[in-house]
């Protein structure tokens, strides 16, 4: 049985990882002590301790036939078994799933994503996505994260392989044709580009931003002045991983947005906002920060009654309508920019889908 002054501990995982076998160790005297978890990783260098220690906790390491803890410390001629456990590459395939096409040329699709749909494959979401829908649409060939990036051209693809394949190992995507993304519960128009010549320049339209993007929202209260320019650099927020935030300029990235009321209601407001940049949930973030979150938004207070009164039949209306929305009342309506290939001015337009419309006209009719 092997032990770590027998063999090169990275070489060996590669192998063990090919052929599917489980890891060997015998402890030699000098390892003594020294924390399994912490062991371990010096023979998964690109592997984070945090997973070795969900691997222990699952029971798929064993030393000397038996389970430990991941605060086990080593002691010579231990018998060690690991086996670690990896998904498979991300990876997109054709998906016979429908699509909204708005407009399609040789260059590139103007597409009206539903909500609920993610725009492309990651480690939470494998399938289902407009990417895999896309392939099908263009009767392409499927992508994976670990393919050779000569090999898969937008030719055999179908679609743009610019940005399509993971820049680094701990960053897994496969997004083919994607120029820019709307959130998964964000409804509305995205271009895709077929051709790396059409992605190129769609994304230099963006890099200056003179592509117009409009969104529509519902969002709680009245905004004042009703039309005007919000700011606020965009980063993560330090007390939330999970969420995006206004922060210091220093921390975050520079973010611009327009907006206009276009109707008043009794407690909340349609306002259309235009972006000027493209940051994470930017929308969703500067609304909040000027304390009129968007309708149903759960991430950044949108989810509750935060105008009006608090009577307990008005929180109840809100629920069951928030939970027949079920998702953040925004959608992209507008999308305009300069054909790559033509040179012309192209604009497109798409109404707001049924589930939004249904809840302004019920706010309407009970709250005016």
């Amino acid at each position: 049985m092997p032990t770590p002054d027998s063999f090169d501990p990275t070489d060996y995982a590669a192998d063990v990882e090919r052929e599917g076998a489980a890891a060997q160790i015998v402890v030699p005297d000098e390892d003594a002590g020294i924390r399994i978890d912490k062991y371990l990783t010096r023979f998964y260098p690109e592997t984070s301790r945090t997973k070795i220690q969900r691997s222990i906790g699952k029971g798929h390491v064993k030393v000397n036939g038996r389970d430990v803890a991941k605060s086990y410390p080593v002691e010579p001629g231990d018998e060690i078994v690991f086996r670690l456990i990896r998904k498979p590459p991300l990876e997109a395939d054709p998906e016979p799933i429908p699509l909204d096409v708005v407009h399609e040329d040789d260059d590139l699709l103007v597409v009206n994503k539903p909500a609920g749909m993610v725009v492309h494959p990651a480690p939470g979401h494998r399938s289902g996505t407009l990417v895999n829908a896309l392939l099908h649409h263009v009767g392409g060939a499927g992508v994976a994260a670990d393919d050779d990036p000569d090999a898969a051209t937008d030719e055999a693809v179908g679609l743009s392989m610019i940005n399509a394949l993971p820049e680094r190992p701990d960053h897994p995507v496969v997004r083919p044709g994607i120029v820019h993304r709307l959130d998964k519960g964000t409804s509305g128009l995205l271009v895709v580009a077929k051709r790396d010549r059409a992605h190129r320049h769609l994304a230099e339209q963006f890099k200056a931003h003179t592509v117009d993007r409009r969104y529509r929202a519902i969002v709680w209260g009245t905004l004042d002045p009703p039309a005007g320019t919000l700011t606020g650099a965009i980063g993560r927020d330090p007390h939330h991983r999970q969420r995006m935030a206004v922060v210091p300029d220093d921390r975050g990235k520079a973010a611009t947005t327009h907006y206009e009321t276009v109707e008043h209601l009794a407690h909340l407001s349609v306002v259309d906002f235009e972006l000027e940049t493209g940051r994470t949930h930017q929308i969703r973030v500067h609304a909040a920060e000027s304390n009129h979150p968007v309708l149903a938004d759960p991430k950044y207070g949108g989810d509750t009654v935060r105008f009006g009164t608090q009577s307990g039949p008005r929180r109840r209306f809100f629920d069951r309508l928030l939970q027949h929305l079920g998702r953040p009342a925004l959608h992209a309506f507008r999308l305009g920019f300069e054909h790559p290939t033509t040179g012309a001015h192209r604009q497109f337009a798409i109404d707001a889908p049924d589930d939004i419309r249904d809840v302004l006209d019920r706010i309407r009719e009970v709250e005016g």
